[in-house]
């Protein structure tokens, strides 16, 4: 299955330049590509191209037809910049969309146009009404899968018929957000980084939520100290990787629960790019730099990620402050950077080798372990996994970014601005290059 995911912005975008019109209109996009280890092919909208009426050879109520000047150009941009073109075009009416033998036909010749310039990537069409869309490869029978991404998670078409089961056990979550809520929460594949005190709390959380897809990362062994906060450990579970002790809880709990475990440090990218396949990513980590490389996952894939932070700050055993941080990453979203959450200094420290940290002049001394307590990890969590059930059902949760302060008993919402020229989050960075742009991470 080949899955085209695109900005809900860049979606608005082309649903109110195209629809209402009076005619016929057409747009291009470009994506770039992703693929992760389980073979799901992604097209990943970076850019469009919005013709004018002079972009026309024919336009009316029930056709449309491009010049094949303007069609020569998107075509020599997506040669040269190695991606593939998704053309859209819009049908009458508010009938759901259909693509019809004019459209068979000018695939055609759109797809022989292509192969004589020798662009060989996968391209494809996109067709809207008023009714919803549809999208297939170009010129093929084959159907492509519509995800837009941004303050929301929406499934803009999906071939497969939504045929999986709720059973009883979800019965007061489908009276909170239907049935097709719990599909979509059962259908999701969700990547956990940190199985530690909050990301083992999450995973605890999602399983009994229903979802049965996951994706665990970490390097970590479960210590005595992780005892207090690790939910599913046990005190013969010592030496134990913590993606077993997760796996196990939720292989328990629910049978059928898929789990791909990977034990390994995420800032090297040989792991980062296991998560590629997910539907969202939940960062639960405590260092700069793994925060740093999941973002760009996010941002370069165009995978949602709630990263999820707490803080007790203490001077001399008196508890001085107690924090929490969700916040939302991906496109639409401000990046940790904008939001001056990282630092370029302990990014370069975290991913630096132990023989590299040693023979570097500048970094002294090693980290200390930060207070840490269950219940604050629970509440964090919870603000976390609420922020996920907004994102990828109806539930009315709108904010993305929340700040919580235990001492003052708040919990506010932040609005961040991201930077124009971002090397991260912007048009001009990383955002939607997908396998053409290479992790800043370890490449050992």
């Amino acid at each position: 299955m080949i899955e085209l995911r695109i900005a809900a912005t860049d979606m608005q975008t082309l649903r109110s330049a195209l629809l209402g019109r009076g005619r016929e209109q057409g747009a291009v996009l470009f994506a770039s590509h992703g693929r992760g280890e389980g073979g799901c092919d992604r097209l990943l909208v970076r850019d469009m191209a919005l013709p004018v009426r002079g972009d026309y050879k024919k336009s009316g109520i029930d056709h449309a037809e491009l010049k094949p000047e303007f069609v020569a150009r998107v075509a020599k941009r997506a040669r040269l910049d190695g991606l593939s073109l998704v053309f859209v075009h819009t049908h009458p009416g508010e009938s759901p969309a259909h693509f019809s033998s004019i459209d068979d036909y000018g695939e055609a010749e759109l797809a022989a146009f292509l192969a004589r310039r020798g662009q060989t990537n996968i391209h494809a069409a996109m067709v809207l009404s008023l009714g919803g869309l549809r999208a297939r490869v170009l010129a093929q029978s084959d159907d492509v899968r519509v995800v837009s991404v941004g303050d929301r998670l929406t499934v803009e078409f999906d071939p497969k018929v939504a045929d999986e089961c709720v059973d009883l056990q979800f019965d007061r979550q489908v009276r909170a957000f239907g049935t097709t809520g719990q599909q979509s929460l059962q259908g999701l594949r969700v990547a956990i980084v940190g199985l530690g005190g909050t990301g083992s709390i999450i995973a605890q959380q999602l399983v009994h939520l229903g979802v049965r897809d996951f994706i665990l990362v970490d390097a970590d062994y479960l210590e005595v100290t992780n005892l207090n906060r690790v939910v599913g450990a046990r005190p013969d579970d010592i030496g134990r990787s913590k993606v077993e002790v997760a796996r196990r809880y939720l292989e328990h709990f629910a049978p059928s629960v898929k789990v791909r475990p990977v034990i390994g440090d995420v800032v090297r990218a040989s792991v980062a790019g296991r998560l590629i396949d997910a539907d969202v990513i939940l960062c639960c980590t405590d260092s700069h730099g793994s925060r740093s490389v999941v973002q760009q996952l996010a941002y370069q894939y165009l995978l949602p990620c709630i990263d999820v932070g707490s803080t007790i700050t203490a001077d001399t055993g008196e508890v001085t402050g107690i924090f929490g941080r969700v916040q939302l990453l991906g496109p639409d979203q401000p990046c940790l950077w904008c939001t001056d959450l990282l630092s370029s200094e302990e990014v370069r420290r975290d991913l630096m080798s132990e023989f590299e940290r040693k023979a570097d002049p500048y970094i002294q001394g090693a980290h200390e372990p930060a207070p840490s307590v269950i219940s604050l990890n629970g509440t964090v969590v919870s603000l976390a996994v609420t922020m996920l059930l907004g994102l990828a059902t109806s539930v009315p949760v709108d904010s993305r970014h929340l700040i919580y302060n235990a001492r003052a008993s708040t919990l506010r919402p932040v609005r961040g601005v991201a930077k124009e020229d971002c090397f991260i989050c912007s048009r001009a960075g990383v955002f939607g290059r997908g396998d053409a742009q290479q992790l800043f991470a370890r490449q050992d």
